[in-house]
């Protein structure tokens, strides 16, 4: 086709959509339950957002759009994947998935309060960390007053269970 045809105003690229949390292959998706609320309130929220784009012109409308559907397309895939695993009546003997656990960092005298939790629910600011990461994958099964060393690119460190909840 020659470019004498073509709309230069048609001429955009396709919109940036981030990934989801990284969940490795092979890995099974697992959820907390909160987590799993969070998960569909997020849909509902994507859904309502859908529903909203109705201002604005024409391209940055569709742009909008297209953003949107393949953020939901993406939950949509979690949320088919996801298992959701129940808080065990023994979990507070050692440390599983859902455990909420006191660390002691180091040799410092204050401790960390974590949960090991789904990728998609893991922030650190709430000090909450994906089950896949090398800390949380260490501690499992682990039990009070049991230590472990993280080896890290510089060095290593370690952390000492003091409480599971």
């Amino acid at each position: 086709m020659s470019r004498a045809f073509v709309n230069e105003d048609d001429q955009r690229e396709a919109p940036f959509v981030p990934p989801r949390a990284d969940l490795p292959d092979g890995v099974p998706n697992y959820v907390t339950p909160a987590g799993m609320d969070d998960l569909l309130k997020e849909k509902e929220m994507l859904l309502a957002k859908l529903k909203e784009l109705t201002n604005g012109d024409d391209h940055d409308k569709a742009n909008a759009i297209t953003i949107v559907n393949t953020q939901l397309q993406m939950l949509e895939n979690r949320i088919s994947s996801a298992q959701v695993i129940l808080k065990e009546s023994a979990s507070d003997i050692e440390i599983r998935f859902g455990s909420t656990i006191r660390l002691q960092i180091g040799d410092e005298n204050k401790n960390q309060k974590f949960q090991i939790v789904g990728v998609d629910e893991a922030d650190i600011k709430l000090s909450k960390i994906a089950f896949t990461s090398p800390l949380a994958r260490i501690l499992m099964h682990k039990k009070a007053g049991e230590s472990v060393i993280l080896k890290l690119s510089n060095g290593e460190r370690r952390f000492k269970v003091i409480s599971i909840e």
